[in-house]
């Protein structure tokens, strides 16, 4: 899902709203208003219409305030949607206990990110080039790398892996997204056009010119009942993208039992004395160069 372009958030403003160290734009405040209930009552307009639909307007009716009300609390939009990123990413715990090893809580936080945008999916339509340095955010980050912690990674492995599972996560969500904005533009449900296709398919398709195609999709598309079930596709690329990050960790055992030396891949860099990138969750920022 393309995200919608907005005006850059200012970043002391933000990373204020962010901690809540109690700065405001002014002095003047509503009795019974406060960002968090104007951080709810965005999120919820967010979730039911779409990060396109929000507007400081729209939160103002939400709340029975003037607009101009917001902004003693809330620079703009830009800011607003900021927390409310972060925000909604508190919603997010850590596996519990029971679920022991790398794999299984990488598997188990990648479940959680998925059904966290599940539920706000106008999380896919925040323009990120640059990281949301709020609290929950970093908490998710730090979690993520502490399961990765002494399985024989270095720091930009670590870092990497991160970033490539979350990845994952968000394009397989913006998948299953798209099919339901389909489904509710054409109303029309996968099931329904799978079932009005196939009989039509059935009579053009040359099973003798297209013969794996023909096997393979029509046993496919029965399993589910669809042209594409989005939390098998998921489930099925996730494995994969886990089996590839096994592997790696295999070859550092490996190595390690052999007493060599294992050197990460360098990032990318550009001239001489320019900033580095690094990942925070999946997102980039930029470290100077030590």
């Amino acid at each position: 899902m393309a995200g919608s372009p907005r005006r850059a958030a200012d970043p002391a403003r933000s990373l204020a709203l962010l901690w809540r160290t109690g700065e405001r734009v002014n002095s003047r405040g509503k009795p019974g208003l406060s960002i968090d209930r104007i951080v709810e009552a965005a999120v919820g307009i967010a979730d039911h219409e779409g990060l396109e639909a929000l507007s400081m307007r729209k939160v103002a009716v939400r709340l029975g305030v003037g607009t101009m009300s917001l902004y003693t609390y809330v620079p703009g939009k830009s800011e607003l949607v900021d927390v409310m990123l972060d925000s909604v990413h508190g919603e997010l715990e850590a596996p519990g206990p029971h679920v022991r090893g790398w794999r299984a809580r990488l598997h188990a936080t990648a479940h959680l990110t998925w059904d966290l945008h599940r539920r706000h999916a106008w999380i896919l339509e925040v323009v990120r080039g640059r990281p949301v340095l709020g609290p929950n955010l970093v908490a998710k980050y730090e979690r993520e790398l502490r399961e990765l912690e002494g399985i024989g990674l270095d720091e930009i492995e670590m870092d990497s892996v991160v970033g490539l599972v979350n990845g994952y996560v968000e394009g397989a969500v913006a998948r299953a997204v798209a099919g339901e904005e389909t489904e509710r533009r054409t109303g029309i449900t996968d099931e329904q056009w799978w079932r009005a296709h196939a009989p039509v398919l059935s009579r053009i398709a040359d099973v003798e010119l297209f013969p794996t195609a023909a096997r393979v999709g029509a046993i496919a598309g029965a399993a589910h009942g669809s042209a594409y079930d989005p939390l098998h596709g998921f489930e099925f690329g996730l494995a994969r993208v886990l089996d590839g990050i096994d592997v790696l960790v295999r070859s550092r055992a490996e190595a390690a039992e052999r007493g060599e030396p294992v050197e990460s891949a360098p990032p990318t860099r550009g001239d001489e004395g320019s900033e580095r990138p690094a990942e925070l969750g999946g997102d980039r920022v930029r470290c100077p160069e030590p």
